[in-house]
C-alpha cells in the first residue's frame, strides 16, 4: 500500500478531470495515485484529493491555502509555466497583506481559488 501524508485532505472538484490533473502537475504537485475518479496530489506537507466531480456552486466556493517559504519563487515558477494562457486561469500578483502575509491568488480550471502565501514580519 502506498504511503500518504497523515492528516485531513480536502476534496477539490474538477470540471475536466484530465485537464485538472495536468494543471496540478504543472503547478508543482506530484500525483501519487489516480483511480476511481480520485487523484491524490501532494507537495511537501500539502496534500489534497482531486475528484472527478463538479458543480459550479461548489467549485466556485472552495478556497485552498498553500503556505510556502518563498512566495515570489512560486509566483515566478507559475508564470514560467504560463498557466493563465495554457489553462485560462487567473493568476494575481503577490501582495503584502495587512495580516502579515505576502500572497497571491490562482484559480484552477474549475474555478477553485488558491491563495499561495508566505508569512512576513
Amino acid at each position: 500500500m502506498q504511503s500518504y501524508l497523515e492528516g485531513p485532505q480536502a476534496f477539490v472538484p474538477a470540471r475536466d478531470f484530465e485537464l485538472s490533473k495536468q494543471f496540478y502537475q504543472d503547478m508543482g504537485f506530484t500525483m501519487a495515485s489516480d483511480e476511481g475518479g480520485i487523484a491524490y496530489f501532494h507537495h511537501q506537507n500539502c496534500s489534497f484529493l482531486l475528484q472527478d466531480f463538479y458543480h459550479p456552486e461548489h467549485a466556485e466556493n472552495v478556497m485552498m491555502h498553500l503556505l510556502v517559504s518563498d512566495v515570489d519563487g512560486w509566483y515566478e515558477a507559475l508564470l514560467q509555466q504560463d498557466l493563465p494562457a495554457k489553462y485560462g486561469v487567473r493568476l494575481g500578483q503577490p501582495v503584502d497583506q495587512p495580516w502579515k502575509m505576502r500572497d497571491f491568488i490562482l484559480t484552477d480550471p474549475s474555478g477553485v481559488l488558491w491563495r499561495i502565501g508566505q508569512n512576513i514580519q
